[in-house]
């Protein structure tokens, strides 16, 4: 994970802030081209600890296995990201229960003892698919010793710059909220933007792709401002923008617990009547509908149409709630297992399926790995109410919509 990943992790591994309902069939496989569902039933009650063969389990070496598909999890176990990794591992278990394959086998590796080590010990004993890792510089460095082995990694970074030579980047990607809440907002007739962008790697990249996609989107830019995360320099930033130009909509490039801090600074600098934009961080904030300032704002994500579910299933089974990031675990063994179906035990993980220009569709709706690697996703906009938020935008269904 470069900064990018570091400066989200309070905020995209929160907890989801709201849940919801589905009701489709059970014996439906997740991940046929576009098809999804979240097998129904009720919810497993076993308690957390080791897994069988076909789990999440850290082992010190594998049996012969000839009849399923060897696949390795790396995430970190251990160390500060170790409640996101297992909360990633855990997910991974659910899926495997929930579609009821015989056909995969998923041990985890650590990759906080070593991702080089954990990546050359996965390769030793036979997977022939990585999931994870979910830092982006442990994908620079695993990705080269599985390419010499032909091995194809999926890694949960968000950091586009780390696809590629075989890894497949999974995590939401900033600049496409941006292009989503951007091109709706300049099709409600909004053309002049302004913007606030954190300093670092992640407001670099988000303020290069706000430039994009105004200029796409046929807006203009008339002002954007960079701040630290004080007081003085948000204010600062703030008066700035006020200063340059009047704008009709403004991008907060930062987590929704930073817009909450910023919002009153610009309605009261300037920004009375704009409207307040963000990004897929603002997904799990969920505080947002309680700041009277915030009510309008729009931002886009993911859907979260399934991932109330998979969190009461999560919950009933391990007495927690999940970091949000455990859908991308739950996804990438989904969208494994349906390939397994026509891939031969002990052979080559059959990559170009990857790249099926249909995409596939999970817990997180649908999504496709473009020809850089990097997963390009059906976005939803949601508004800022009173007391709750509300999709105004519903994402694509699938990627012919």
């Amino acid at each position: 994970m470069t900064e990018t990943d570091a400066s989200r992790q309070a905020d995209l591994f929160a907890s989801l802030k709201r849940g919801a309902r589905i009701a489709l069939a059970a014996g439906t496989l997740l991940l046929a081209a576009c098809q999804s569902i979240v097998p129904k039933g009720p919810a497993p009650t076993t308690p957390s600890g080791p897994v069988g063969p076909t789990g999440p389990e850290v082992t010190q070496g594998l049996p012969t296995d000839t009849l399923r598909h060897r696949v390795a999890l790396l995430v970190p176990m251990s160390g500060p990201n170790a409640g996101v990794g297992q909360s990633i591992a855990n997910a991974t278990t659910l899926a495997l229960m929930d579609t009821k394959t015989d056909k995969v086998r998923i041990t985890t590796y650590d990759t906080a003892l070593g991702a080089a080590a954990a990546a050359n010990r996965a390769l030793a004993e036979g997977n022939r698919l990585i999931l994870g890792p979910l830092l982006a510089e442990d994908a620079r460095i695993i990705g080269p010793i599985a390419a010499r082995t032909n091995v194809p990694v999926i890694s949960f970074s968000n950091d586009a710059s780390a696809a590629g030579g075989g890894v497949y980047i999974m995590g939401y990607n900033p600049n496409q909220s941006i292009e989503r809440v951007v091109g709706y907002a300049r099709d409600k007739g909004l053309s002049r933007f302004a913007a606030l962008i954190p300093r670092g790697t992640y407001g670099e990249r988000a303020g290069n792709a706000l430039l994009r996609a105004v200029e796409q989107a046929g807006g203009t830019v008339v002002s954007m401002q960079n701040f630290d995360r004080g007081p003085a320099s948000i204010t600062a930033a703030v008066k700035k923008l006020q200063a340059a130009s009047s704008y009709d909509a403004l991008l907060i490039a930062d987590s929704g617990r930073v817009a909450l801090q910023i919002a009153p600074i610009v309605r009261k600098n300037g920004g009375a009547t704009a409207r307040l934009l963000g990004t897929e961080l603002w997904n799990t904030e969920g505080t947002l509908a309680a700041s009277p300032v915030l009510r309008g704002a729009w931002f886009a994500s993911v859907s979260d149409t399934l991932y109330g579910q998979l969190a009461g299933k999560y919950r009933a089974r391990y007495g927690t709630s999940p970091f949000r990031l455990s859908s991308l675990g739950y996804d990438s063994v989904l969208l494994t297992v349906r390939i397994a179906q026509d891939w031969k035990p002990g052979s080559p993980f059959p990559t170009a399926r990857l790249r099926d220009s249909g995409g596939f569709s999970g817990i997180d709706g649908a999504f496709r790995f473009g020809r850089t690697g990097v997963a390009e996703r059906a976005l939803e906009v949601s508004e800022v109410g009173a007391g709750n938020v509300t999709v105004i935008a519903p994402a694509p269904r699938s990627f012919a919509e």
